[in-house]
């Protein structure tokens, strides 16, 4: 079965359109696009209803740099401190503890989404205490992924995905403290 071009496209989040908002906004800042063009794709992203039209309006911007992959066979895997978060980042371990520390990160997307492929190591990730966190796309082969969600979040706060695979490892998500 072929899909016709006449076939409804899915329609966009606001977490999408507002994504895509950011991006033109940072190629501007670099110098990337004119004032012209970025008035230009803004007004079609802001008019975008579909996935489709959000992508041609970004066509020609220089390559998205937000995503990410981080691996190790064995050892240990950390991020801390003041550290750039990519839109997608990918981790993967397959006998090593990662520890994940979000809390004074720069985050500039409004949707985070990381991506574990464990093996039998552990993973620590340390959210921001506004963040909203969702482990439904993770599947454990072991043990179930400890986290207890903040009993009232806080509006504004970024939306962090955790999806992928645990084999005997174990995740551990907590809210920082300050």
């Amino acid at each position: 079965m072929t899909s016709s071009p006449e076939e409804p496209q899915p329609r966009i989040s606001e977490d999408d359109r507002d994504s895509a908002v950011r991006r033109l906004q940072h190629a501007y800042a670099e110098g990337d696009i004119s004032y012209e063009d970025l008035d230009e794709h803004l007004h079609r992203v802001l008019s975008a209803t579909s996935v489709r039209d959000i992508e041609s309006a970004l066509a020609s911007l220089p390559a998205d740099t937000s995503n990410a992959v981080i691996s190790a066979a064995g050892g240990r895997l950390k991020r801390r401190g003041s550290w750039r978060v990519p839109r997608n980042l990918k981790v993967e371990s397959a006998f090593g503890r990662v520890h994940l520390d979000l809390s004074r990160a720069v985050i500039e997307h409004p949707v985070i989404d990381i991506e574990l492929a464990l093996g039998t190591g552990r993973a620590t990730i340390t959210v921001p205490r506004d963040a909203i966190v969702n482990v439904d796309g993770l599947q454990a082969g072991w043990k179930d992924p400890v986290y207890r969600p903040h009993q009232q979040p806080r509006p504004g706060g970024p939306k962090i995905r955790i999806s992928g695979t645990m084999g005997f490892g174990r995740l551990k998500v907590r809210h920082a403290r300050h």
